[in-house]
């Protein structure tokens, strides 16, 4: 068995191609996905057939390397998706976040070949959904104080604990999911992560969350009660891969997660825009006032600020020349930013701005998550920090 971390700069799609899927991923979006955002919302769900439409696009395996069926687009490529993905309600993109971003991305950088060959070219094409199972009620941003456990009986694990806040997790058809195998040490954290089919004895998902936005993304607990797995379920064949594969995945994950955040703030500065441009106080467009005016200015440098942060963040983790503070600061700055976009906007929309069925006022609901998943702000805050503090030491 092999466990291979890619860092390949030599992307797998060309420029033109490129081109071509960014060009129908937009159409899609714009002409398919946004005259439908209320029905997504209403019935909290995609419909049907707008996940088919999603599959035979190859949005379900755009981040996962063509040799096992994916698309192969590589970070830079990535976060031009995600600013696309952005400019709807956020529940599309999360349909088919994790089989491409945190849960896919720990088979493609850490598991053997065996498991690869098993469930990547499920998870490319759509027919199975993978769910990043970490976050656990005493342990969110940092999982090195995760408390499900992971006993080895003979040739098999027996898994033990609860999650929470697991996206996709009933829609789940696999679990990645991270365990403690032995208390950190000085060999390593002690941090594991096997593959649970959604099915397997002793697995249970809890009722679907309620939360303030993002209706139609799904998310529940899920409870392991003395789950078994055989041997070959331990990802790349160690117990000790477990935490380097979350904080790899999860790093790679706020550079997408910031260009989503520009992408959902674009689509706030255009509908201030156009709304300033058209309503009218005392027979004068409010777009003619200078407080609206330097509202909108403030929305357009944020995105713009955004956009060439993601940018750069992007092309640092493809080039691996920066893959811990970028990652951190970019999605610190994006979703931060974010929030004040749409903050702006609900304001210079006035009282239609908190009303329902305005998109404003579900952008500003469901931007908010943003900040909290994948690591809140002030762990980013910590993790920037953190690490220029330790580059200058050990440049002394």
């Amino acid at each position: 068995m092999t466990s291979v971390m890619s860092n390949s700069t030599q992307p797998q799609v060309s420029d033109d191609d490129f081109a071509d899927i960014l060009a129908a991923t937009r159409e899609f979006i714009r002409e398919k996905v946004l005259p439908r955002e209320q029905e997504i919302l209403d019935g909290d769900a995609i419909p049907e057939d707008i996940r088919a439409t999603a599959k035979d696009m190859g949005l379900f395996g755009y981040a996962i390397p063509q040799e096992w069926g994916g698309l192969g687009l590589d970070l830079t490529q990535d976060v031009e998706l995600a600013m696309e993905f952005g400019y709807t309600s956020l529940a599309l993109r999360s349909m088919f976040g994790t089989n491409n971003g945190i849960a896919g991305q720990v088979l493609v950088g850490f598991g053997t070949d065996e498991q690869k060959s098993t469930w990547l070219a499920k998870i490319a094409s759509g027919e199975v959904v993978a769910s990043f199972a970490l976050t656990e009620p005493g342990a969110g941003s940092d999982p090195a104080g995760l408390r499900t456990k992971a006993v080895r009986d003979g040739a098999e694990w027996v898994i033990s604990g609860e999650k929470r806040f697991i996206t996709n997790a009933p829609l789940a058809d696999l679990f990645v999911v991270f365990a403690r195998t032995r208390p950190k040490d000085e060999n390593g954290t002690g941090i594991a992560v096997f593959l649970v089919p959604a099915d397997t004895a002793g697995v249970t998902v809890g009722s679907k969350d309620r939360k303030m936005g993002q209706e139609g993304a799904w998310t529940s607990d899920v409870h392991f009660d003395d789950v078994r797995v055989p041997g070959s379920a331990l990802v790349g064949g160690s117990e000790d891969v477990g935490y380097r594969a979350a904080m790899t995945s999860l790093a790679r994950g706020r550079v997408h997660i910031a260009a989503l955040s520009v992408g959902t703030a674009q689509r706030a500065l255009d509908e201030s825009v156009a709304w300033a441009a058209t309503a009218t106080q005392g027979g004068a467009p409010i777009g003619t006032f200078q407080l609206v005016q330097a509202m909108l200015a403030d929305q357009q440098t944020g995105v713009m600020a955004g956009r060439a942060m993601v940018r750069d963040a992007a092309r640092a983790w493809v080039d691996n020349t920066d893959r811990r503070i970028a990652p951190s600061a970019t999605k610190l700055f994006c979703t931060e930013m974010v929030g004040k976009v749409a903050d702006l906007a609900v304001q210079i929309h006035g009282g239609s701005g908190y009303m329902r069925e305005v998109p404003v006022e579900r952008i500003y609901r469901d931007v908010r998550l943003l900040r909290l998943y994948e690591g809140t702000s002030e762990i980013q805050r910590l993790i920037v920090g953190g690490n220029l503090v330790k580059q200058a030491q050990r440049s002394r």
